[in-house]
């Protein structure tokens, strides 16, 4: 294969698991959103990805002056770990405050857990296509093997936790006076998810036991991540539902005053 071959296959594997999973969530949307408006939000997430990698290479390399170590054991350290969970999800939440939240397209609570996961599944596709660039003089097999696992792993775990923080976004829709609360706790629990797996990864000498926890914490986020969606769709419904019953008292209300009036004039 010529290098452009190659260069194309490594993007096109690097997209593929964000692509995917996009596809799945994006159903969970009963009114899907313009399809030019989850591009941009993809495309956001890629954008501002090397954000994160400056502040990250910055944090490892002034941890690595305070303390005489290596870059290296900077980057295997919890310290490292949370800190680079907060800039992520940070950086994720901020490209979809850019993009998204002024948007008149923007009209239901569900659309925050969309367009969150999209600019997740967007940060995500940057990583894997760095990585499988840095993995492909490794080998082919090394580099679909760590592939694979970037699919059921990382990807899903950007998708996830990007989930969660929607949760509270949207959440915000019914609470506007607390919604600067409510975006708080979701950038701390989200970035809790995230600083978990990336700790399991590395926590445990066995590869095999790191993937068992960090497997199950994925399933687990997963399965609160479909309960929310359900949660907030259920919520919205209630609200509308108690606003038109409350729209039609108040235009009941209005039609006998209107007919009273009417009454007493003649």
């Amino acid at each position: 294969m010529s290098p452009l071959s190659i260069n194309a296959t490594l993007v096109i594997l690097g997209l593929t698991p964000s692509l995917v999973w996009l596809y799945f969530y994006a159903r969970k949307d009963c009114h899907p959103e313009p399809k030019s408006l989850l591009a941009q939000t993809f495309l956001m997430g890629i954008i501002i990805s090397p954000l994160a990698i400056l502040l990250q290479f910055s944090f490892a390399q002034f941890a690595s002056t305070l303390t005489g170590e290596s870059q290296a054991v900077a980057q295997n350290t919890s310290y490292f770990f949370l800190w680079a969970a907060v800039v992520e999800e940070a950086i994720k939440f901020y490209a979809v405050r850019m993009l998204i939240m002024r948007s008149p397209q923007f009209d239901e609570p569900v659309d925050a857990m969309i367009y969150m996961i999209t600019a997740g599944l967007g940060f995500a596709a940057m990583e894997n296509i760095l990585v499988m660039f840095r993995v492909f003089p490794d080998g082919t097999q090394a580099t679909l093997a760590t592939w694979a696992l970037r699919f059921t792993g990382a990807t899903l775990l950007h998708a996830l936790s990007s989930g969660i923080m929607g949760y509270f976004l949207a959440m915000s829709w019914f609470f506007r006076d607390h919604k600067r609360k409510l975006i708080i706790v979701g950038l701390v629990m989200a970035t809790i998810f995230h600083f978990t797996f990336n700790s399991f990864l590395s926590a445990f000498e066995s590869r095999a036991t790191a993937l068992a926890y960090s497997t199950a914490l994925l399933l687990l986020m997963a399965f609160l991540v479909s309960i929310l969606f359900d949660k907030i769709k259920e919520r919205h419904i209630i609200t509308t539902a108690g606003f038109v019953a409350k729209r039609e008292r108040e235009n009941n209300v209005a039609t006998i005053v209107s007919h009273k009036t009417i009454n007493l004039l003649k």
